[in-house]
C-alpha cells in the first residue's frame, strides 16, 4: 500500500481538542511542532495533504496557510461528502488514502480509507474503525507518529531522515 493522501481532522487530533476564548472572544488553539514538521516531512515526501474540519476557525486556516496544506475544508460535521469531493478531485481510490480523526462524525471516513488511523485519547467506538491508534494524544505529536508510519510503508522514511543528517 501507497500511500498518497493524508486527510486530517484538526481538532483533537492537530489540537489537544480544547478550544480556549479570551476575554474579547478570540479564539486559542495550540498545535504541536512536531507535528508541523511530519507534515512538512510528508510533503517533501510527495504525500497530498488535507484538512477537514468540522468546526470553522481562523487559527486553522492560518495553521494550514504555513503549513502549506492547500485543501483545507472547516465547517463540515459531516465529512464523507467533503472525503469523495476531494477523492475525486486528486483521483485517488481509498486505498491511496490514510485519514486521522478523533471522534464519532470521523467513522465514515475511516471505514473507507486504505490507512485509517486515530489518537490514543479517542472513544473506544472510534478505535475499533482504525489500524493506527498512535501513542500520542490528540495535540501531542499524533499527526507526526502517523506521518512516520506511512513514510516507512512508502519506503521514504530513510530518503527524507538523511537530508537531516550531519
Amino acid at each position: 500500500m501507497n500511500i498518497r493522501l493524508l486527510i486530517m481532522d484538526v481538532d483533537g487530533v492537530l489540537t489537544d481538542g480544547k478550544i480556549t476564548y479570551t476575554s474579547s472572544g478570540e479564539e486559542i488553539k495550540s498545535f504541536h511542532v512536531r507535528d508541523g514538521l511530519g507534515i512538512k516531512l510528508a510533503k517533501k515526501a510527495g504525500i497530498e495533504l488535507a484538512i477537514i474540519s468540522a468546526r470553522f476557525s481562523k487559527i486553522t486556516e492560518l495553521r494550514a496557510k504555513e503549513l502549506g496544506i492547500d485543501i483545507v475544508y472547516q465547517g463540515h460535521f459531516e465529512k464523507l461528502d467533503i472525503y469523495e469531493e476531494i477523492k475525486k478531485k486528486l483521483d485517488l481510490a481509498d486505498d491511496k488514502i490514510s485519514f486521522i480523526g478523533d471522534d464519532l462524525n470521523d467513522i465514515p471516513i475511516l471505514k473507507r480509507v486504505g490507512l485509517p488511523a486515530t489518537v490514543s485519547d479517542a472513544p473506544d467506538v472510534v478505535k475499533r474503525f482504525a489500524q493506527i491508534v498512535t501513542p500520542q494524544m490528540g495535540g501531542q505529536g499524533a499527526v507526526r507518529h502517523l506521518i512516520e508510519i506511512i513514510l516507512k510503508r512508502n519506503n521514504k522514511w530513510e530518503e527524507i531522515v538523511s537530508t537531516y543528517s550531519i
